[in-house]
């Protein structure tokens, strides 16, 4: 491993994991070099098999089974295993020739074995070790064509019962499940190298359905089992490969399964099984997916099983008749279907069905945003201006928010109207807060804010009342004007502050006092700032990370 260094180490792991790894050192094991290669194990919250490699140019990767690693990363087991061997290059070579040694000596000697010394090995072996010996049996099975026994030992192998209690698997035990289970995957692809693959096909079908009616019992925090599903998935297709079965029998599982739970777990695509199912196979296809989305036109993996093979046929009426047989009242699906229309070039059509969604949804409060904000930029990119205010008009009476309001604005400006528009969008906003009080009127406040009104704002606020936060933007925005009103609010702001406790409030309290200051240097009374803040100290002087903060600021009694 020469050009192994910390500094690598601590550039592929990144500072927090090799900090982390320095602490599991020790906790290496077991380990053993090969050609360019060091594998070991590592105990942390269970025993990991760790690999370090040495790449081209000296830069070294790894491979770790721990969750973290599993992901792809340089995880603290590896920084780890890279730390113990660091400079340890004469003795890894000794390891490493030991090793070479130790191997040809293996092979020297199993191959001078007799047939039956090495047939009773095994049969030792066998007996020592009881995983061995039922993977042994169960390629064995294979090997002789014995189907009944295959699928007997892979119903074994996804059985949870001996790693659950209560019926659940939890984590410490889901590793050892997983592992077992993996078997069922080894044994079905032999099944399909030794010629049996229409066997496989049939077996990993049933494997499938076994691993998806457990999967929900078991803790698969590492998404082991997801990887089982996935190489399940591979499995099925090698073998369908291989046996060539009949299209439409094929198609129709294809469907079956998209439509099954069991379809989260393996996620087979129906469309890349296209090769083998040819041209009577994919039309079988799309004759059972539309037969079943037929039957449940609101279900979500008919309506997506239909969209998929609608567009891999470039059939976008189809994709829309999907999209119109379940419309939501929101409006969203009409923009989906605007969308599709737009990709295929029906621009005209895609309009017809933006305006039908504004159109069909009952109450604008609950509209699609996006579905007003795409039609809003259809107007306007055919210059229909008046459109356009209308549009947003009717958003903004529906859904009376700051932003609503903006959209209106830009819409009235573009179209050289916004005063009258202003005048009537306003009048709208006070009634809110005439009805609510200060909970309808921050609206008001914050658009006249955001429009730099702030004496308009200031006059709403006073009449109607609005927020803490409100309030304190106010007193900022008008303490260059209105330095008495500003101090007031501060001041109440801080009487409250006053009775909490925590650095958090402490910081806001400093910063309303800083305010506070400001405000009787522009009125010229500093001296009452003073008093104020003598009186403050007083009565809070046992808050001592308070009164820190406040020295910090120069917030200090002369």
């Amino acid at each position: 491993m020469g050009g192994l260094d910390e500094a690598k180490l601590r550039a592929l792991a990144g500072e927090r994991s090799f900090e982390r790894g320095l602490a599991y050192v020790d906790a290496v094991s077991g380990v053993e070099v090969g050609d360019g290669w060091i594998r070991a194990s590592v105990r942390g919250t269970e025993r990991y098999e760790v690999e370090l490699r040495l790449g081209g140019r000296g830069k070294p990767t790894g491979t770790c089974d721990c969750p973290y690693g599993q992901e792809g990363n340089f995880c603290k087991h590896l920084v780890a295993l890279g730390l113990s061997v660091i400079g340890q290059e004469t003795d890894l070579t000794q390891r490493r020739t030991s090793a070479r040694g130790r191997a040809r000596g293996l092979d020297t000697w199993l191959t001078g074995l007799s047939r039956e010394d090495l047939v009773a090995l095994v049969r030792e072996e066998m007996a020592e070790d009881r995983q061995l010996r039922r993977r042994l049996e169960l390629r064995a099975a294979s090997a002789r064509g014995d189907l009944a026994e295959v699928r007997s030992r892979i119903r074994e192998l996804l059985d949870i019962g001996p790693f659950a209690q209560d019926g659940y698997v939890e984590y410490a035990d889901a590793r050892a499940y997983a592992d077992q289970a993996g078997q069922a995957v080894t044994a079905i692809r032999s099944l399909t190298a030794s010629g049996r693959a229409a066997d496989a096909m049939a077996l990993t079908r049933e494997a499938i359905g076994s691993l998806a009616a457990v999967v929900e019992s078991v803790d698969d925090s590492d998404g082991r089992l997801g990887r089982i599903g996935g190489d399940l998935a591979e499995a099925h297709h090698d073998a369908c490969r291989a046996a060539r079965p009949d299209p439409d029998e094929l198609a129709h599982w294809l469907v079956t399964h998209a439509l099954d739970d069991a379809a989260d777990l393996t996620d087979i695509d129906p469309l890349d099984y296209e090769d083998l199912l040819g041209e009577r196979g994919m039309a079988a296809l799309r004759r059972y997916a539309t037969e079943a989305w037929k039957a449940n036109r609101t279900g979500w993996a008919e309506k997506h099983l239909m969209r998929r093979l609608a567009k891999s046929g470039r059939d976008i009426d189809t994709v829309i008749a999907v999209h119109a047989a379940d419309l939501a009242p929101n409006g969203h699906t009409h923009l989906l279907i605007a969308r599709e229309l737009d990709s295929a070039g029906r621009t005209a059509e895609a309009l017809e069905w933006a305006e039908r969604g504004i159109h069909e949804t009952e109450d604008l409060t609950t509209v699609d945003t996006a579905l007003v904000d795409d039609l809003a930029d259809r107007y306007a990119r055919t210059d229909r201006l008046a459109d356009t205010v209308t549009l947003r008009r009717d958003h903004f009476a529906a859904r009376r928010t700051p932003l609503t309001y903006q959209q209106l604005r830009a819409a009235a400006e573009a179209a050289a109207c916004w005063p009258a528009e202003r005048e009537k969008a306003l009048a709208l906003l006070r009634a809110d807060a005439e009805r609510t009080g200060a909970h309808g009127a921050r609206a008001l406040v914050e658009v006249l804010l955001d429009e730099k009104d702030v004496d308009a704002a200031w006059r709403a606020a006073g009449e109607f009342g609005t927020h803490d936060g409100q309030w304190l933007t106010l007193a900022d925005r008008s303490r260059p004007t209105r330095p008495a009103d500003a101090l007031a609010v501060y001041l109440r702001l801080a009487a409250r502050l006053t009775r909490e406790t925590g650095n958090h409030a402490y910081e806001q309290l400093v910063g309303l006092l800083l305010s506070i200051r400001d405000c009787h240097h522009r009125l010229g009374t500093p001296a009452d700032f003073t008093a104020y803040l003598t009186d403050l100290r007083t009565t809070q002087k046992r808050k001592r990370n308070l009164m820190r903060l406040m020295d910090d600021h120069g917030l200090s009694v002369p």
